[in-house]
């Protein structure tokens, strides 16, 4: 295999909005991480505790061993009554609240957290609460396996094709929110010490609950006839999700964060790209492109925009594979069918591919995970000349100059955060209020108002540096302090305006949920998704069993086809 410095695509390609919103989960994403490092480590995850009634209502605890500590995940089952069921942040009540918990549960903290838990951003945790999350059960898919269960039949397969999980997420806290542990407290902690890992897992142990809640149930309902769930369908079992644009803005606030996980995930495609196939590589691609056809068309949305969008994937990827099964196995087959893909199909289509790529060379891209956390501070260099600093935004920030912000189209939406539950919100600048309110996330636009001021600055003062003309002009301090620390960032800023009018939320979501590891993207709106993570996942039950890290693109067990 090749040593050599991989060539990255470019950032004028990689960080448009368009691809970053068609990417798909790839070996680097959180969830796989987590995983591998569960099944390679060999977590002990138990039940401690399971008072549950027959309705599935109570207290559940898992203890989690790992060889660092020791950990509990403590869930809350409550009866939600239909009309208070939403997945909305402004919700008050849901099917199910949890924690992760760092160290013991003492019986004074339970109580405490059975208080407080169920209020998520209304009650208060301490410290050693490391997430804090709830859920909704998806009624319909809940009801048919459970009805099926407790029949003594397995449930119809072709039910969890279309929706994936028992239960969806509608938040997931964590970073010292409402009381709980701070990001730093994970600093240094062997278990969670990748992004958003802590999180990730705790979603995991709620799929778990949810496969013993529901078999609690259909034992409950009918003891002498209930069935467990079986294994192949557990596995095909993962967790929803549903996210709004309370998730866009991180992404242009986290410039460097972002950024790095680009770089990693190119970086990962470059050592791929510079690998030569050979005759074990390439029928292991030519398998992983028929997984994900057949993935493709057993994913399902009501949303028409989705569904035209995967079908043009899934056309593309099965064209994308008659082509590749003339190819011989050479040093330069891989760059060649990027090249292909890149003239070829669609945006879908090529990003899917770089995903199947990455499968291909575990050795050279899970290293890489290592290289997914970065120290976020943007520094201001006061001394740089200020004709350097010109040169920086025409040269690196040629793009955010394109855009024309005297059009109404250009500035059609403005962003606020609402009073009521501290999230985002998107509004149409010239038919509702709050504009006064508005966050400042045009990085294009504040770039081009600086890029103004800072050339009639330098008409009248071309010797003066960064501190002269801030001293002058204080406004512009967080703009330039953000140029100068994204200026040696291989992937820096999302090219793209976020107050277009033909801006779609939906891709900024999808570029954060893909790293995460999402799949099976069904839009509710332009504005709003559901997803499943850990579907095709191993069990609780396979950790310490042989681990072949295949599990992406989950397809439907047979029994159902």
């Amino acid at each position: 295999m090749s040593s050599t410095v991989p060539t990255l695509r470019p950032a004028s390609q990689v960080m448009q909005l368009e691809r970053l919103g068609a990417q798909f989960q790839c070996r680097l994403s959180f969830v796989r991480s987590c995983m591998r490092r569960m099944m390679n480590e060999r977590w002990r995850i138990e039940r401690q505790r399971f008072d549950l009634d027959g309705e599935g209502y109570g207290t559940a605890i898992y203890r989690i061993d790992t060889p660092n500590g020791r950990y509990h995940g403590v869930f809350f089952s409550l009866y939600l009554p239909e009309e208070k069921r939403s997945d909305r942040v402004i919700a008050d009540q849901w099917d199910v609240s949890f924690v992760l918990l760092k160290g013991e549960v003492e019986a004074g903290q339970l109580e405490a957290l059975r208080r407080n838990v169920p209020l998520q951003e209304a009650g208060r945790n301490d410290a050693r609460v490391l997430v804090l999350s709830r859920a909704n059960r998806s009624v319909r898919n809940f009801e048919r396996l459970l009805g099926a269960l407790a029949e003594g039949r397995q449930p119809d397969p072709q039910h969890l094709a279309e929706v994936g999980y028992l239960y969806r997420t509608t938040a997931v806290y964590g970073n010292g929110k409402f009381g709980i542990a701070d990001f730093a407290c994970l600093q240094g902690n062997p278990d969670f010490d990748q992004p958003f890992s802590a999180q990730m897992f705790t979603v995991y142990l709620l799929r778990h609950f949810s496969i013993e809640q529901i078999e609690h149930m259909a034992r409950a309902r009918s003891p002498q006839q209930a069935v467990r769930l079986a294994p192949e369908l557990q596995r095909y079992l993962g967790v929803g999700n549903a996210t709004g644009l309370g998730m866009a803005p991180f992404l242009i606030n986290h410039p460097q964060l972002i950024a790095q996980w680009v770089w990693a995930r190119e970086t990962a495609l470059g050592r791929v790209l510079a690998t030569a196939a050979d005759g074990a590589t390439l029928p292991r691609l030519n398998a992983l492109v028929e997984r994900a056809a057949l993935h493709l068309e057993q994913t399902y949305t009501e949303d028409p925009w989705q569904t035209r969008a995967n079908r043009q994937s899934l056309a593309d990827l099965l064209h994308m594979g008659e082509w590749l099964a003339r190819q011989p196995a050479d040093a330069d087959l891989w760059p060649r069918l990027l090249a292909w893909s890149e003239a070829h199909a669609g945006l879908g289509c090529q990003e899917l591919l770089v995903s199947l790529l990455l499968e291909l060379y575990p050795s050279l891209v899970d290293p890489l995970e290592r290289q997914m956390g970065v120290d976020e501070g943007l520094q201001l260099e006061a001394d740089m000349p200020l004709a350097s600093l010109l040169t920086l935004i025409e040269e690196r920030y040629a793009w955010a100059l394109e855009y024309d912000f005297d059009s109404a189209e250009a500035n059609h939406y403005f962003w606020y955060r609402s009073a009521e539950k501290e999230e985002p919100r998107l509004g149409v600048r010239l038919e509702e209020p709050g504009v006064e309110k508005e966050m400042r996330l045009a990085v294009a636009r504040d770039i081009q108002r600086c890029h103004q001021a800072l050339d009639e600055y330098l008409r009248r003062e071309p010797r003066h540096r960064v501190a002269h003309f801030l001293l002058a002009q204080p406004q512009h301090k967080g703009t330039v302090r953000r140029l100068q620390g994204m200026a040696q960032s291989v992937y820096g800023e999302i090219r793209t305006n976020p107050l277009d009018r033909q801006m779609l939320p939906i891709h900024l979501l999808r570029c954060k949920l893909a790293f995460f590891g999402a799949g099976k993207f069904d839009p509710k709106s332009s504005r709003w998704v559901r997803i499943t993570l850990f579907q095709g996942a191993p069990l609780v039950s396979d950790i310490g069993q042989p681990f072949a890290d295949d599990w992406n693109f989950a397809l439907m067990p047979l029994g159902g086809q």
